[in-house]
Parts: structure tokens; C-alpha cells; sequence
């Protein structure tokens, strides 16, 4: 499918991914390998100052492992030109005056798995370890996403100029979970010209990646949005259960299992269980944005024969 993808469909010469170390974009990387040749297949690694020196780490051992050529830009010059931190540290402070120089920070989701309406909550640690919570306002919280999404946008930005000036495809790497529940930023890392894990759970992205005989530190590597200073995982941020609880809920939901056998299986209340159903319906809802194409005014009828693929 990806090799048809990038030749027939995209008709481009081969493929660029993005990779950060983690298993998504790990197991993508191989896939890509695979499809068309490592000659034809570019990594990139694109860290910043809040970047886990880990990620890369692993991501320099999988670039060796498939034998693929790699380029490493460092974008925090780049974000801190555009006013990433600046912004983002201005939201800090509005919550939390005294957040500050050496300060290290997370945002970090609450509520809705005790079935409380969900909110943030700014967790910072000071340079002397030690460590504040405090609940963060709808404009502090929006502030802070929208700066950090710049980190997104410029990766994406890079991928499409290396995409551009060798006539490859992007490649996207969010698995099921993640496309399903709109964990991606549009135009950032949910912008893509061909998406070959969306199908699968993320549990079935680690089997594939153990499968193809990908190294063992990628293999074992923890989901992380290693967007934050503070190590931070996805279920912290985002989801309402860590990824494997997630992806049997989001399973069962799929499948019409009802709320009582999937709390039996996670080991959780029947209230629990249907307050994490409802967690993901919402997401849905509220995501569909980032999932949309642009708004026409009319359709343009004559392009439709030529569209490829979806959003």
C-alpha cells in the first residue's frame, strides 16, 4: 500500500519521516524501508530545548539499524525567533508568578476519569526540585497550547522542505488512538501526504515494530509527548487511561462492548468505564475540526476526480 501510495497515488520518488524515537514514528520509518528502499527514505530528527536527549538517541540508533540517511535540525533557534517560549512562559506566569529561569514545566489533564468536568493543571518545578500544581485558566491553557503547537508547525514545515526539494511524500505517524481522538495538531504533525499506521491501535504498533526485528530500546520506548520540559505521558496530557487501557476501551467502543464488560477487563467501576466511553465520543465531537478540509463556499466539482486520499 505505501509503495503504490507514494508512486501511483502521490507519484513522488520516495518518502520523508519525521522521527522522534518513539514507536509510532519508529515502526513508519521501517514501513517506509520497506516500501521503497532506504535509498529513497530520509529521517529527520528535529529536537528543541525541551526535546528528551533520549528520543534522539533512539532515533539515532533506528537511522543506523535500517541504514537510512539522516539529518538532525535543532528548531529551538527557530522557535525561539517566533515567540514559542516567550508565549508559552507568559502563560506560565499569569498562573504562577514566580515560574521563572531554570524552572521546569508540564501541563496535565484532571477531571473527567473521576467524572469531574476535565481540566489543567499547570505542574512546575522550581530550580531548587522543588514542585508546584496549580489549575490553569481557559486563556492561560489555550496560550500555552498554542505556543507550543509552533513545535509541530516548524517540523512540519522542515519535512515539507526536504519532501519538496527531493520529490519525496511526507510521511504521517499517528496511530489509530491518536487519529481517532484528534491527538495531533492540525497543520503541524497531523499534516501528512500518506498516514500507513492510522488503522492501527498502538498495541498493534508495538508488535509490528517487536515483528520487524526493530531495536529494543525503540521497542520498549514509553509513549511521551516530549513537548514539555517535565517528562510527561500521553495519558497525563491527554488520553483518560495509559495507551493499552485506552486502546482496548476505544476497541470495545468500537465494537459495542458494553460499559460493564469493559470495566471488568480494565479493572475499573461500570460508572468509570462509561465516563471513559463518553471521554472518547467528546473527543471526537470536539477534534472534528482538525480532521476537516478547508470550507468552500461551492464545491469545485472538476477537481474531484483528481483528489487523492482524504484529510
Amino acid at each position: 500500500m505505501l509503495r503504490d501510495a507514494c508512486a501511483r497515488q502521490l507519484r513522488r520518488r520516495g518518502l520523508v519521516v519525521a522521527t522522534s524515537g518513539g514507536i509510532d514514528s519508529s515502526v513508519c520509518l521501517a514501513l517506509a524501508v520497506r516500501a521503497v528502499g532506504r535509498e529513497r527514505v530520509l529521517a529527520l530528527v528535529l529536537p528543541e530545548r525541551d526535546s528528551s536527549e533520549s528520543s534522539a538517541h533512539r532515533a539515532n540508533i533506528l537511522a543506523r539499524h535500517l541504514g537510512v540517511s539522516q539529518v538532525t535540525h535543532d528548531i529551538a533557534p527557530t522557535l525561539e525567533a517566533i515567540g514559542c517560549y516567550r508565549w508559552r512562559d507568559e502563560a506560565y506566569r499569569r498562573a504562577l508568578p514566580e515560574y521563572g529561569e531554570g524552572w521546569r514545566s508540564k501541563i496535565v489533564i484532571k477531571g473527567g476519569i473521576e467524572g469531574r468536568i476535565n481540566h489543567f493543571v499547570l505542574v512546575a518545578q522550581s530550580p531548587d526540585g522543588s514542585t508546584r500544581e496549580v489549575r490553569l485558566g481557559v486563556s492561560e491553557y489555550l496560550q500555552i497550547v498554542a505556543a507550543t503547537n509552533f513545535k509541530q508547525r516548524i517540523r512540519k514545515t522542515l519535512e515539507y522542505f526536504h519532501a519538496d526539494r527531493l520529490n519525496y511524500a511526507v510521511v504521517g505517524t499517528p496511530n489509530r488512538l491518536e487519529y481517532d481522538q484528534g491527538f495531533f495538531v492540525k497543520n503541524g504533525d497531523g499534516s501528512a501526504d500518506v498516514k500507513p499506521i492510522a488503522h492501527l491501535y498502538k498495541s498493534q504498533v508495538y508488535f509490528l515494530a517487536r515483528h520487524m526485528g526493530l531495536p529494543a530500546e525503540v521497542c520498549a520506548a514509553i509513549p511521551t509527548t516530549d513537548t514539555y520540559s517535565l517528562p510527561q505521558g500521553q495519558d497525563e496530557f491527554y488520553f483518560a487511561l495509559p495507551y493499552a487501557q485506552m486502546d482496548l476501551a476505544l476497541w470495545a467502543l468500537n465494537h459495542g462492548r458494553p460499559a460493564g464488560e469493559l470495566a471488568a477487563a480494565l479493572g475499573v467501576t461500570e460508572a468509570q468505564a462509561r465516563r471513559v466511553y463518553a471521554d472518547i465520543e467528546l473527543k471526537r465531537r470536539t477534534t472534528a475540526y482538525l480532521h476537516a478540509r478547508p470550507v468552500l463556499v461551492e464545491p469545485v466539482s472538476e477537481l474531484a476526480a483528481f483528489a487523492v486520499g482524504g484529510h
